[in-house]
């Protein structure tokens, strides 16, 4: 296991992200446990990019609730009944990633923290079923990209293949 992360001088975040993919998948490989996974995943993720907040939110029953994360407090619980709410609740329902430029101008945005101003969620699929959901929220406006929805697919599918393994074919 890597004790330290090794991370590209570029600010650019395709290179970033591919500099990053080994290495969590070396991190997770040996570890079976979802939760150790999703904390250190979490942790790489908050550290490499300095967003705001970085974390997961696992589908229990009728809610999204609150898993490993990095940064300030968050909601604890997202409710899915009757209607998915915020952003996490849109890319649960779209079962797609949704990547938001300004927080303010989203429908039915959660704010668990004023200082978010952008955020991407990427959900993890098994059978069609959203199984967690990963959330980041930034303080700048705009934060993130195509590469970002990219480099952050990819993470999500390290998890998947490695906690779900019997269903690794994209969805």
């Amino acid at each position: 296991m890597a004790e330290e992360l090794k991370l590209p001088e570029t600010g650019e975040r395709g290179e970033l992200y591919a500099a990053l993919q080994p290495q969590i998948a070396t991190l997770i490989e040996s570890e079976d446990d979802l939760v150790a996974n999703l904390a250190n995943t979490a942790a790489v993720l908050h550290t490499a990019l300095q967003t705001l907040w970085t974390g997961f939110y696992r589908v229990k029953s009728d809610a999204l609730v609150l898993g490993p994360f990095q940064g300030p407090l968050a909601c604890t619980r997202i409710p899915l009944v009757p209607e998915p709410r915020g952003v996490c609740g849109a890319a649960f329902k779209r079962r797609e990633a949704v990547i938001v430029p300004d927080v303010e101008a989203f429908p039915g945005h959660i704010a668990c923290s004023s200082l978010s101003r952008s955020e991407i969620v990427v959900p993890l699929l098994v059978h069609g079923r959203v199984e967690l959901v990963l959330d980041i929220d930034s303080s700048e406006l705009d934060d993130f990209d195509e590469a970002d929805l990219t480099g952050l697919g990819a993470v999500v599918g390290l998890l998947r293949a490695r906690h779900w393994p019997d269903h690794v074919v994209h969805e």
